[in-house]
Parts: C-alpha cells; structure tokens; sequence
C-alpha cells in the first residue's frame, strides 16, 4: 500500500527554504570533527532541502554527502539488495513501516537519539522503533481524517450512522466519499471504521506496539466489521469504481458533504472553493475511529563505515527545527519535531489532522505487515460488491493471512 505525497502547503519558495535551513543549523565553535563521506538515497522531493543540509555538513563537520536520488517506492527493496554487499547507501530516506523488514534483514542500525527523543512526537519516535530501539530519525507525520463540506452539512456527526443520514438529507449524489480501489479496496482509508469495531490487524501491547504473533483481524469487531461493509456496499455507500481521483472530483464539485482522505487532497479541495472542516471520524462500531499514522524519516545502514558521522549527520541537522520546517513546506507532511509542529500548526488544516492523528496509530511495521494488504485488500472488494457471506470471506482471508505469517 502507498500512501501518495502531495503537497499541503507551499509555505515557502526554495530560494527561502535554502536561507531558512542554512541559517537554522548553526552549531558550537568546536563542534566534532569527522572524516570520510557519506551516501544519502533521497526521493526527488525531498533532494533539494538536503541539498543544503549536505553542504553545511561538509563545511562543519569536514563530511562530504554524496546525494543519490532514487524514486521513493523502490528505495527499500533497492536498499535490502545493495546494503549487504557494501556498495548501499549510509543513509536512506524511508517509510516507518519498512522498518521490520529493514531489522528482519539486518540492514540497518540503531539511532542514537538520547535526550533528543522527547523532542520529537511520541508517535513518531514509537513508529521508527522496533522491539525496543529507536532506528529512525522521523522528520514528518501523516493520517486521514473526515473532511466535512460545512456548506451542505452544518453539524459534525457522532457517529458513522449520523454522518450517513446527515449526508442523506444533505439531497447530494453521495452521502458521503472514500476512494477504493476496484481490485484491491483501499484497507488503509477504511481502517478507522475497522479499528472503531475493536479489530486491530494484530494485538496492540501494554506499551503501544503489536504483537507480530497475536492477528487480531479474525476477532468478533473483524467480523462485525465484515457485516457493515456489506451492507454499506449493497446500500452505495461504499463503491469499488469510485478511485482516489474520482471521489476527489466528485466532493471539490459538491456532490457529497463527506469525504475521508488524507491532506493531500485539501489544496483540490480549498482551490475549488468547498467550506470545509478537518474532524475526527466518527466511530461505526463504538470505539475510537483511529486511523493508521504514517511517519516518514531517515535510516542509517548497518553497513555504513561512518556511522558516528551518520547519527550526526541526522540527529543534529536534519533533526532541527529549520530543516524540519523546510521538509514540510517541500512535502506537505506534518512535522516530527515538536517545535516544527507546534510552528506548522499555527495553520488550521495542520492543526486538525495532527488533533485527529493524536488518537491514532502507528501503521504496524512488523515484516509480517507485508503479507496482510493483498488478501486484505481483496476481500474487502468481494464484501463491499456482495460476492458471498461477508463473515466467511473473511474468516477464510484471516485464514489465508495466518497460513502465509507461519510460512
């Protein structure tokens, strides 16, 4: 599953991100020294902040930093391939819930943070953990959330239910918008209705992490789950020919007052002149609709000859304030670092999803993650178009995860 990048805010030019990070990265007098270089795969959107971030470092620190940019999707898999045989990158840009599978082939190191950790969101430090250590430096945080047209619906629902009657009333095409998938759904924007039935993918611990071994998809809020889906699909609530880019279309043209996605959609969305409100989702089974939250940083390989540079190089220069912000104002992703967010929040739309994103989760980052989305996927699309018994469909794909985890 990808959650695409599209911009929130274009808060400032690259010509200002450049003086703003350059001027935000100043270190002591008789700050440490290194040797040798370092490699960095970055993504095209993110490429010309570092830019001069790697410049600076190599004028403070006496580093040079090689910046390869590679296309994001295949940074991972590229990374796995290349990073044993010594010829990978020091460091790549990377999503959180790569990190399992990052630990499980042994490519990359643990970040230290120390004090620094309590500076950044604690989901996002939670997020690039695994089993007890912190591997990334997070540098932005993301989630859905409901998106109300305020001009056709004036109140904010409680629940699933109001929100489909109020948008019924509201007399528009639809009562209410999630881009699916024809062939694969979309588990990722329907998960908060999920999670609101009490059915995490696997058991969530004491101390907020999951349980690799404990699915919990197959428990009776699963099944409930299963139950709504279908009658949500049988009613045209939920429609599997209706994309991300149709359901964007349809609400930036006033044909329903509700749409779930993500902030990638609010400048289509302020562009075409919709009234709109950022609100929690309303729960459908009777806990907290909590979607997924996605965190976004920097990973240091395990191979890397320079690692002390490495950790430098991330904690105290892409762990700033300034480049921070500038990340942000490149990419549209709410910051990690508390005081970026805090400065970034001072924009309403920013300030609503991270409120909604607080009651989140972290998106599992366990390796057996991997083998969940196809069949999830896959049979939320035969429920959704009424294609058998929605409870047996999905005891039969919990079954079919369970076999492919136990190998």
């Amino acid at each position: 599953m990808k959650v695409t990048s599209r911009s929130l805010l274009m808060t400032g030019a690259l010509a200002a991100t450049t003086a703003i990070v350059l001027s935000g990265c100043a270190t002591e007098p008789e700050a440490p020294q290194f040797e040798g270089s370092l490699t960095v795969w970055v993504d095209a959107d993110r490429a010309g902040v570092l830019e001069e971030v790697a410049a600076q470092f190599e004028e403070e620190r006496g580093v040079t930093v090689e910046l390869v940019t590679k296309e994001f999707g295949a940074i991972r898999d590229d990374f796995i391939t290349q990073a044993p045989t010594g010829n990978g990158p020091d460091i790549i840009v990377g999503a959180h819930d790569w990190l399992g599978k990052l630990v499980q082939n042994g490519v990359v190191a643990p970040l230290e943070l120390g004090d620094k950790a309590s500076e950044f969101q604690e989901v996002a430090i939670s997020a690039m953990s695994y089993e007890g250590q912190t591997y990334g430096l997070p540098y932005s945080v993301e989630n859905i959330a409901m998106i109300r047209n305020t001009a056709l619906v004036s109140e904010q629902p409680e629940t699933f239910d109001e929100l489909l009657e109020l948008g019924e009333a509201a007399g528009t095409e639809y009562s209410f918008l999630v881009g699916l998938d024809p062939n694969a759904a979309d588990p990722y924007h329907l998960y908060p209705l999920q999670a609101s039935f009490g059915a995490p993918v696997f058991e969530i611990t004491a101390d907020g992490t999951y349980d690799p071994t404990a699915l919990a998809l197959g428990n009776e809020g699963g099944e409930a789950f299963a139950t709504a889906l279908a009658e949500w699909g049988a009613a045209g609530v939920l429609n599997t020919n209706i994309t991300g880019d149709i359901a964007r279309e349809e609400f930036v043209a006033g044909k329903s007052p509700f749409f779930l996605t993500g902030p990638w959609n609010i400048p289509a969305i302020s562009e075409a002149g919709i009234e709109y409100a950022i609100e929690p989702i309303p729960t459908a089974g009777g806990e907290t609709a909590s979607p997924f939250v996605g965190v976004q940083g920097f990973f240091i390989s395990a191979r890397s000859e320079n690692t002390l540079a490495a950790n430098e190089f991330l904690v105290n220069y892409i762990g700033t304030e300034a480049v921070q912000t500038a990340l942000y104002e490149v990419g549209g992703r709410a910051p990690a670092l508390l005081t970026a967010f805090d400065a970034a929040a001072s924009n309403a739309d920013v300030a609503a999803f991270g409120e909604v994103g607080a009651n989140g989760n972290p998106m599992p980052n366990v390796p057996a993650m991997d083998v969940v989305w196809s069949d999830w996927g896959t049979t939320e699309v035969a429920i959704i178009n009424g294609q058998g018994d929605p409870v047996e469909l999905w005891r039969a794909m919990v079954e079919s995860i369970q076999s492919k985890i136990d190998g």
